[in-house]
């Protein structure tokens, strides 16, 4: 039993929370409890919300950018030959080590659900493998849905479609595709319907990276949002970066906007990893290679922003800390108006949760798990302009660490500027 007293929530109101048995019993203004071994721990005001959701991540290739040949174009159809060149000397237990490196970074930012794309264009599934082995060690820290993903195309390497079936059967939880890869745009369109018919038979989620291009002509994912509405599985689907978006005409994407939203499938964003990618074939203007963020948030569109990569052949940074692809992000989409910045852990949190399909047990609510976090903030606005970090993180009611705020001996700047 715990108390966590001086929570600030955010909806502005400021209560306690009272965690019994790794669930939340209350929500409110409780009493401490005078029962032996009950823990009080004083908040201060700081503000408690759902675990961050990082909803696309690659644990396989986690920091390889060092060890693979080096991306110099920098483009993404550069980094697949590097990893395709080197992804055979990998074994899962080189893979699990630099992804348990991986989620540490992301666990000390937040972050309690993740999913990862695995690669399966590979006969002997060797990151599959090692990331099944990885999702169940890990359980006690962090959620973890695998994506069968056909990173050289589900069709344009021999055998993909079959590998992606049998990482189902093996338990991936996630149907992935790369349409804009494939040889031929009817190879792209094969994918996305092998995909959602893959999803049906075997009742998975989808995700699919779609139209990862500042090609105007790459426009997979109508077919994707109707593949989805026409068998009914909307709010399993996602389309993943669709940044060929951002360089659609306005009058195909006004008509796609219906569609879409028609479809209920979720997006993901990648910001700080799309703006490194894209635009490479561009002099100038350079366009910034991001999809339509700020229109689907008015629309109704459930999107929300991902890592993608840490140190790997795609991107060479990134630290799992999805309070820095939050911040890009805001400033890249041009998110900057109070509307947007008032709630702003939506898009790593509400939103990335929708995303993974999991449901009402995410929610910082009586009767529901007591998983959440503190933030060295005050509010929403507050952690997004001061890139606010995780003070402490519980998870099922275990606390999994927890950092103390920094301090400063400040004297000379009180002395002037207080």
């Amino acid at each position: 039993m715990a108390l966590y007293k001086n929570a600030r929530l955010r909806s502005g109101i400021t209560a306690d929370i009272l965690v019994k048995g790794g669930i939340i019993a209350k929500i409110g203004a409780v009493q401490e409890c005078e029962s032996a071994g009950e823990e009080t721990i004083d908040l201060g005001g700081k503000l408690v919300c759902e675990p961050y959701c990082d909803p696309h991540i690659h644990l396989d290739y986690v920091f390889t950018a060092q060890s693979f040949g080096e991306n110099t174009t920098g483009t993404l159809f550069d980094g697949i030959a590097s990893w395709s060149d080197s992804k055979s000397a990998l074994t899962p237990q080189i893979i699990k080590e630099r992804a348990k490196k991986g989620l540490r970074e992301q666990i000390l930012g937040g972050t309690q659900y993740i999913r990862t794309h695995i690669d399966v264009t590979d006969p002997a599934l060797t990151g599959l493998k090692a990331m099944l082995e990885l999702r169940e060690e890990v359980k006690d820290l962090a959620e973890i849905q695998i994506v069968a993903f056909p990173q050289e195309g589900m069709y344009s390497y021999k055998g993909g479609a079959e590998l992606v079936e049998e990482a189902l059967k093996m338990g991936a939880d996630c149907v992935g595709a790369i349409p804009h890869f494939e040889y031929t745009s009817e190879m792209g369109i094969r994918s996305v319907k092998k995909a959602v018919e893959l999803a049906v038979r075997y009742d998975k989620l989808v995700d699919i990276h779609c139209d990862e291009t500042d090609d105007e002509m790459s426009r997979f994912v109508e077919m994707l949002a109707f593949e989805a509405m026409d068998n009914g599985i909307g709010d399993k689907t996602t389309a993943s970066h669709t940044c060929a978006m951002g360089s659609y005409n306005n009058a195909y994407a006004f008509k796609l906007f219906k569609l879409l939203k028609k479809s209920g499938i979720n997006f993901i964003s990648c910001p700080t990893e799309n703006i490194h990618l894209q635009g490479r074939y561009d002099a100038y203007p350079k366009r910034r290679g991001l999809t339509r963020v700020k229109e689907m948030l008015d629309d109704g569109i459930n999107v929300c922003f991902a890592q993608d990569s840490i140190c790997d052949p795609w991107y060479p940074l990134g630290n799992g800390n999805l309070m820095y692809v939050l911040d890009a992000g805001f400033h890249i989409c041009h998110l900057t108006a109070p509307e947007y910045m008032n709630r702003a852990l939506d898009l790593i949190s509400g939103n990335g949760a929708k995303t993974m399909h999991l449901g009402e047990r995410y929610y910082l609510r009586e009767g529901n798990p007591a998983s959440f976090i503190v933030i060295d903030a005050e509010s929403d606005f507050d952690a997004l302009r001061n890139r606010s970090g995780v003070l402490m993180s519980v998870r099922n009611g275990k606390v999994l660490f927890r950092r103390k705020p920094a301090e400063f001996e400040t004297e000379m700047l009180s002395s002037h500027l207080s």
